[in-house]
């Protein structure tokens, strides 16, 4: 994981899953990185993007991705 950076964090799966497919339509390299623990469900979801697409993807989610 060294050269990955978390772009994005939620406590909801399906967004996570929004978001990575969003950016890997965008040609970016992106994975969910699980931190939720099952037994007591509490923690949340990561996506990260290589150091090199980093600022591309914080802008996209920043100007494409709204969740309500």
């Amino acid at each position: 994981m060294k050269n990955w950076k978390t772009v994005f964090k939620t406590d909801k799966l399906y967004q996570a899953q929004i978001v990575k497919d969003y950016l890997q339509d965008k040609e970016l390299h992106a994975i969910i990185v699980d931190k939720k623990d099952s037994a007591y469900l509490f923690g949340y979801y990561e996506i990260a993007v290589t150091v090199d697409e980093v600022m591309r993807a914080i802008k996209l989610i920043e100007d494409d991705i709204k969740f309500e």
